[in-house]
């Protein structure tokens, strides 16, 4: 019998951005007590304030800055992730930006698939939240990383999403994986039954959800002058 959750939605809030609801399949991952299924890639404050994501993954193509991983941590209702570097980026550089993102509050820090395994390890000795191993390519050696202190993976390997998640849930049975889940339905579930255990959903953009908006606000101007 498939159970009834009763729903409440608010005049001013009733815009939110849904994650898709096909996520809630996935069995999740418990962090300080916490289960999360759905993870928001995103930095734009305003989205991640709306959202009904468990989580959000704050990773971005530029140097890591503590005032973004600030900004991100006052609006978020939700544990965050956030990026410390791996690829231009690392070293004593990225261990401490791990270290101050920790004491602002982030539940978990992330490192790009470049990040070497001895950054890896001695962060792991710095910090106290987990460290999250990007995983771009089944050549990768997450195993090593896994090894330095990873612990959890985070699979972000394009059309080939799913197949790494098998092949690295064939090897390691009880690992946490985090991974991209494609744009449709079908792809996420996909991807879970390839073994992941959260799926990080990547939301339209603050323009894209406007047009929206823009353009009923339109008609509506249009039906009162007609």
């Amino acid at each position: 019998m498939e159970k009834i959750v009763p729903e409440i939605k608010l005049k001013l809030r009733d815009k939110i951005v849904d994650v898709p609801r096909v996520i809630s399949k996935a069995s999740g991952i418990r962090i300080l007590g916490k289960r999360i299924k759905s993870i928001l890639f995103s930095t734009d404050v305003a989205i991640i304030k709306n959202t009904n994501a468990d989580a959000i993954i704050a990773v971005y193509p530029f140097t890591p800055q503590l005032s973004i991983t600030q900004a991100i941590l006052e609006v978020a209702t939700v544990p965050v992730f956030c990026g410390v570097g791996g690829g231009l980026t690392t070293g004593q550089r990225s261990i401490g930006i791990a270290l101050q993102a920790e004491l602002m509050g982030a539940y978990g820090v992330v490192v790009n698939g470049p990040m070497d395994k001895d950054v890896i390890s001695e962060m792991n000795e710095k910090i106290d939240i987990p460290i999250i191993s990007t995983v771009i390519s089944q050549y990768d050696d997450y195993a090593g990383k896994l090894e330095a202190g990873a612990r959890i993976f985070n699979v972000s390997g394009g059309p080939n999403t799913a197949k790494i998640v098998a092949q690295i849930r064939k090897e390691f049975p009880e690992v946490p994986i985090i991974a991209t889940g494609g744009p449709t339905d079908e792809s996420i579930l996909e991807t879970i039954e390839a073994g992941a255990n959260a799926i990080t959903y990547t939301p339209p953009s603050t323009a894209d959800l406007f047009t929206e908006v823009m353009q009923r606000y339109r008609d509506n101007v249009n039906q009162q002058n007609q």
